[in-house]
């Protein structure tokens, strides 16, 4: 019988992602361990592996789909000497996507068309219909571009599963010139006036998108769809803020110490080929200062659950690491225990596989603290978001030459300031007043992060 190849979950919190490449296409022969797409999650672009042997009798969710609901049928294929067009046929019973209702459409950019006579609005905007009253199936990216194209989605021809409507195919409408969309009627809500009996309505949790454009002038804007990572840093640092709460601390350290050591360490580096073995920076000192005030205070190096404090027993420690769209963090794991070279040469392949999209789930999810350094840009100081499942952040600022006291004396000294931001419910004020202190140390005496 034939075999449905799914969308896999290629992390524990993946609900959906895009198909964006096939490396196969159908009539061709796979077998177990065969790569045979790559899929993009909100972080990272993955590649599939073929578990089953057989023919591929047909692909049901083309490249370039989006939004593709985990466990979805992707493909089919024909096992041993099934005969290929039988399976291909019997790929229609497969379940398509689940279509999602068509959001409201927000205004367009062209001058708004003459006021009509308001009539009574739906308590939801309704899915697209063809004219038959049909509903329409599309993705949720052919939805977006026909409604920044101004086009009736329900005049176009679905090429995807089901007759489903895909990106590819509001390409072709476009270029061909498909009927545009009726302007829809204002809500008779949004145009009737209060009464002076009526009560107070509640305040809204957020504004509509339709209401939010309205506030622009036309033709002032565009509008770019959120992609999968942005959404889910929307919903993480949300999450975050509602249901953490943020506590602050920060301390100046001094670095000339730091700067000192770092340079002699990077001078006395071994070459290999030509080249450093490793090139140590600020923030690799950083992050191992952090990890051994983690082990120092082990009471901080938590995580938050409700019926039980989870106390770890390494400090892996999160960068933020910047990347188009958003960013990630790549994790270096028992950080306590590394050496600064180790750290730096990790850090610097974790770094350039995050900006290639290119990190597994391991790389980047878990961990037990985190570092975010905006000292390279030129921020003095800032309060970071704790990243669940973390307790604990550590924003750096940037190293810049001050006036200090020492000895009833003012003298110069180069100064960075850091903020610990943690979750109160298991780090307390004095909790993290005591970790800081330690990573202080580490960083003011440097010597003690290499013995």
């Amino acid at each position: 019988m034939p075999i449905n190849i799914t969308m896999p979950a290629l992390s524990p919190t993946m609900e959906e992602g895009n198909l964006s490449k096939w490396l196969v296409k159908e009539g061709d022969s796979v077998k177990s361990g065969d790569v045979i797409a790559e899929i993009e999650t909100d972080k990272a672009t993955m590649e599939v592996e073929a578990v089953d042997e057989g023919v591929v009798a047909k692909i049901v969710v083309p490249a370039g789909s989006e939004g593709v609901k985990v466990n979805t049928v992707i493909a089919v294929l024909a096992g041993e000497g099934e005969d290929v067009s039988a399976a291909a046929s019997g790929a229609g019973a497969a379940p398509a996507p689940k279509a999602e209702a068509a959001p409201t459409p927000a205004k367009s950019e062209a001058a708004p068309a003459a006021a009509q006579a308001p009539a009574p609005a739906p308590a939801a905007a309704p899915a697209a219909a063809h004219a038959d009253g049909s509903r329409v199936f599309s993705s949720p990216l052919a939805r977006r571009m026909a409604k920044d194209a101004g086009l009736d989605i329900g005049s176009i021809a679905g090429s995807g599963p089901h007759g489903r409507v895909v990106k590819s195919d509001v390409e072709k409408a476009v270029a061909g010139g498909a009927p545009k969309a009726a302007a829809q009627p204002a809500a008779a809500a949004a145009s009737a006036a209060p009464t002076a009996a009526a009560p107070a309505p509640a305040a809204p949790k957020g504004m509509s998108d339709e209401a939010v454009l309205k506030l622009f002038e036309a033709g002032s804007y565009e509008l770019v769809p959120h992609d999968g990572m942005r959404k889910t840093i929307a919903k993480r640092l949300q999450e975050s803020k509602q249901t953490i709460p943020h506590f602050y601390v920060s301390v100046d350290c001094e670095l000339d110490a730091l700067m000192a050591l770092r340079a002699q360490l990077n001078d006395a580096a071994p070459a290999r080929d030509g080249k450093a073995v490793y090139k140590l920076s600020v923030n690799d000192m950083v992050i191992k200062a952090l990890a051994l005030a983690l082990r120092d205070v082990p009471d901080a190096n938590v995580s938050w659950t409700d019926s039980a404090m989870v106390k770890h027993k390494h400090a892996d420690v999160g960068v933020a690491v910047s990347i188009p769209g958003g960013l990630i963090t790549p994790i270096i794991r028992s950080a306590e225990t590394k050496s600064l070279s180790a750290i730096s040469n990790e850090m610097r392949d974790l770094g350039k596989r995050a900006k290639e999209r290119k990190l597994k789930p391991e790389e980047y999810q878990g961990g037990t603290s985190a570092v975010s350094n905006m000292g390279m840009m030129g921020v003095k100081s800032f309060s970071a978001v704790v990243n669940p499942p973390h307790a604990t952040i550590l924003a750096v600022g940037a190293g810049e030459e001050r006036v200090v006291v020492k000895n009833k004396q003012m003298v110069v000294a180069n100064v960075m300031t850091v903020t610990l931001s943690t979750d109160h419910r298991c780090v307390d004020g004095a909790l993290g007043a005591e970790l800081l202190k330690a990573f202080k140390g580490y960083i003011e005496n440097p010597m003690g992060m290499l013995v």
